[in-house]
């Protein structure tokens, strides 16, 4: 008899999801985690963490910018940032302890230690071998760096480093314009970094809308962030506290020499694989180094499924989690199902950045027939309220039939109102439906209808 019906290697978010529903769906399950912590990267040294130092830094850029404006008098705050460092820490604590007490109620059991597939029934933690009926491979993902560029996370750092930084640098360079150099850029800005970002492509935000990319560099550029796009980095150089970026201008081909006293390697990330063994198990890999699955996550080896970020496609936690719910209700003999072409995506500066399905970019390659509707958040009474005037909500649709094929939105709360629009896209709707739904006001919501209503004979309050 197996130990368990379902071992998880990795506590992070598709991991401990999938641990939960597997264990309400009655099956035996425990989870492998090598941290020390669950939450895996998101809540220990990325999504979590981040989410709470932009949260401080916007709530000090509005004392020491709006506050006056609005009428709150008074000394501006200064940052005690080894204390904003604890309240990050307290966050992340509070998280973890959480899913360890939703671990106790799904009677899951954390298996703390480093695991290693024996065969495809079985792992081994410190020695100790753990059969299961079926394993499941979450161990996610870590950062990746560029040749000549060795990460120390002390002057060249990675988000980790970032996060753990033992100063506010007065001078921080950003390689890779994406989610992640762009969110933690935004922080340290805030807080009085003068932050250049270095970019290989032409633009920032690669795969995004590029309309809504554009807007999105001209905000953050006023926000006093610095652009160096078309920039190849071929080298970093650093000593204890300073750094030197040497980058190639892809335009003119000049050399060109920046200096700082913190770099942030934002280039992506690259599955967690390492010390796994499975190669000696035979388990395929794609050329980037994922592990490969069919469609119902099972690895070309049986009973081994593998979901998240060690998988083709997008690296994020949701997608993590989709999959390994609907991993763990395959196991079940269920039927798990991910919609890929619904995953939204968020950027959690200020303004907020989210988007689902087509950006118009690739309708125009695919040579399909569609419509777009905007509408200006300086035409949205709440967003001007609040001073979140910038940004817009963009919609596109089927020229035809007026179902909804993607949306964009910049501005206040874009994370949260892009699911309207996954909801409205899961179930066929048309931009129609949406500006036919009614919207409470004042609420930025209500331009997400504007720019419905604009598919159509005309937005109202532009």
């Amino acid at each position: 008899m197996s130990a368990y019906d379902v071992i998880v290697i990795g506590g992070g978010p598709g991991g401990y999801v999938g641990a939960i529903r597997a264990a309400q769906l009655g099956l035996k399950t425990a989870v492998v985690e090598g941290r020390g912590a669950l939450g895996g990267t998101c809540l220990n040294v990325g999504c979590i963490p981040s989410k709470a130092l932009l949260h401080a830094s916007h709530l000090y850029h509005e004392a020491t910018h709006n506050f006056t404006e609005m009428g709150l008098m008074g000394k501006s705050p200064s940052v005690d940032w080894e204390k904003m460092l604890g309240y990050k820490d307290g966050v992340i604590k509070n998280n973890t302890q959480g899913i360890e007490f939703l671990f106790k109620k799904n009677k899951i059991d954390y298996i703390k230690g480093w695991a290693k597939l024996v065969d495809n029934n079985a792992v081994e933690v410190d020695g100790k071998r753990i059969e299961a009926k079926n394993i499941i491979i979450a161990t996610g993902s870590e950062p990746a760096t560029l040749p000549n560029v060795e990460i120390d996370e002390k002057v060249v750092v990675s988000s980790t480093g970032a996060l753990e930084a033992g100063k506010i640098p007065k001078r921080l360079i950003v390689i890779g314009a994406g989610v992640i150099g762009l969110e933690m850029g935004s922080v340290f800005s805030r807080l009085g970094s003068e932050v250049t970002v270095v970019e290989f492509l032409d633009h920032i935000t690669p795969g995004m809308d590029s309309e809504i990319a554009k807007s999105f560099q001209k905000i953050l550029s006023k926000q006093g962030l610095t652009f160096k796009l078309n920039s190849a980095v071929s080298k970093v150089e650093s000593s204890k506290t300073k750094a030197k970026v040497t980058y190639i201008d892809r335009k003119s081909n000049d050399e060109q020499v920046i200096e700082a006293d913190m770099v942030l390697v934002a280039t992506g990330r690259k599955p967690f694989t390492s010390s796994l063994g499975l190669e000696a198990l035979g388990i395929e890999m794609t050329e980037r180094g994922q592990i490969k699955t069919d469609a119902q996550w099972r690895t070309n080896v049986a009973n081994v499924y593998a979901i998240g970020d060690v998988t083709e496609g997008a690296m994020l936690a949701h997608k993590a989690e989709e999959e390994g719910i609907a991993a763990a209700e395959t196991i079940a003999g269920k039927h798990g199902h991910v919609n890929y072409a619904l995953i939204p995506g968020v950027i959690y500066t200020t303004p907020e950045v989210a988007s689902v399905g087509k950006t118009e970019d690739e309708l125009k390659a695919e040579g399909r027939a569609y419509k777009v509707g905007k509408f200006s958040f300086m035409g949205n009474g709440r967003a001007k309220a609040v001073m979140q005037g910038d940004g817009m909500v963009k919609l596109i649709a089927d020229a035809q039939t007026d179902r909804l094929l993607g949306a964009h939105i910049i501005g206040p709360s874009a994370g949260e109102l892009i699911h309207e629009i996954v909801v409205g896209m899961e179930f066929g709707a048309s931009s129609e439906d949406i500006a036919r739904s009614c919207h409470a006001h004042p609420t930025f919501s209500e331009a997400v209808r504007e720019a419905a209503l604009a598919l159509g004979d005309g937005a109202i309050h532009m």
